[in-house]
């Protein structure tokens, strides 16, 4: 854990492909052939299994792949009362900008069905306590429980739409924050060792296209905002023996990605005021730019380096991954580095274009490299 004498290096983003009869069970689920005991009796089997894989591949940090989730967000979606279906698709504007090898299968399939504000957002319980339960009582090693940024549900606010509701961003924006302090508040309880937020809202504003639709609002508001929010729920889990991330996310579906650039533009600002103790930052291709921003993290904050993409399973080479680490280490010290895939494999249920067999291989090769780099 952070802070320990053995830091975590061979770490990972969160979300593993979901196995067939998963999604089958789920299938079964929506479509009313079986209850919700049953539904998680087969979540229950496929987490043991996942965990189980994971233990061999020798990575560090486990997860329960986020199997009891039909995608990254909807844990929470499916959580918070005052949302309603929405029988009108999102603007334009906000739609996600695919790209890649599977930006026309990612743009084909919904990935979070459309919502809308009906009344003030609210919580009846924890989207995440079943997960933690589950992973304290079955992780034999260090586990994280993943929840979204506070602002990845802004886009919500629609002026014209939400204005009888919440008459101000900064409204909705509390509301949002609250929602995740009680599950991380939760988490922190229940001494889960490892919390991290995800976030895609750094990247939309170094991303030329994306930042376009936050230009009437402004770009030093948007980033100052989400900052903001995400320390007031990382704070609530700042303490001993408990390890604090956030991934920032150039889009994860289908193998298609959303988000171009380098972080020169976040940089200072973020890795200076962000309350965190890892950056999980994605590097797998030239679209992310060089490690020249990492100058900016002050000592004490740990990197880790999202090198090996799960967007295919071509595996990379460990002599190529030691080579990449070294630059990185021009400017960050080698000792606040770590190691980790740059998303997750299957930010929805759906998942990346890859078989299960590649993605072990490639943790695998994280926690390999991981070994030869650390020791």
């Amino acid at each position: 854990m952070q802070g320990n004498d053995h830091p975590l290096r061979a770490d990972q983003v969160g979300s593993l492909l979901r196995p067939q009869v998963l999604l089958e069970a789920r299938r079964a689920f929506a479509e009313g052939r079986i209850g919700i005991d049953q539904l998680r009796g087969a979540e229950d089997r496929a987490i043991l299994a996942v965990l189980e894989m994971q233990r061999r591949t020798g990575i560090e940090v486990v997860t329960d792949g986020e199997f009891r989730r039909t995608s990254w967000l909807a844990g929470i979606l499916d959580n918070v009362r005052g949302l309603v279906r929405s029988e009108e698709p999102p603007p334009a504007a906000l739609k996600p900008l695919w790209r890649g090898p599977g930006e026309k299968i990612a743009r084909d399939d919904a990935a979070v069905p459309p919502v809308r504000i009906a009344a003030k957002l609210s919580t009846e319980g924890r989207f995440t306590e079943v997960e933690s339960v589950f992973l304290k009582k079955h992780a034999a090693q260090t586990f994280k429980v993943t929840l979204p940024s506070p602002h990845m549900l802004m886009h919500l606010y629609q002026p014209g739409l939400t204005d009888a509701v919440y008459a101000t961003r900064e409204e909705l924006l509390s509301d949002l924050v609250g929602i995740c302090q009680f599950e991380v508040e939760g988490l922190t309880r229940e001494g889960v060792p490892y919390i991290q937020l995800d976030s895609l809202r750094y990247t939309d504003l170094i991303d030329e296209q994306r930042r376009q639709k936050w230009q009437t609002i402004g770009f030093e508001r948007v980033l100052a905002e989400t900052i903001a929010a995400d320390n007031a729920v990382l704070r609530c889990a700042k303490r001993a023996g408990i390890t604090r991330g956030v991934h920032m996310c150039r889009g994860n579906h289908r193998s298609a990605w959303a988000g171009t650039g380098g972080y020169e533009l976040v940089a200072e600002r973020l890795f200076n005021d962000l309350d965190t103790d890892r950056f999980l930052l994605e590097f797998d291709d030239e679209r992310s730019g060089g490690f020249e921003p990492l100058r900016f993290v002050p000592r004490g904050k740990m990197v880790v380096l999202g090198l090996v993409t799960t967007k295919t399973g071509v595996l990379e080479s460990i002599d190529a991954l030691q080579r990449r680490i070294e630059k990185a280490a021009k400017y960050v010290p080698l000792e606040s580095l770590a190691l980790s895939p740059q998303c997750g494999f299957a930010s929805t249920h759906l998942g990346n274009l890859l078989s299960e067999d590649e993605e072990a291989r490639k943790l695998e090769l994280v926690a390999e490299t991981a070994r030869r780099v650390w020791g």
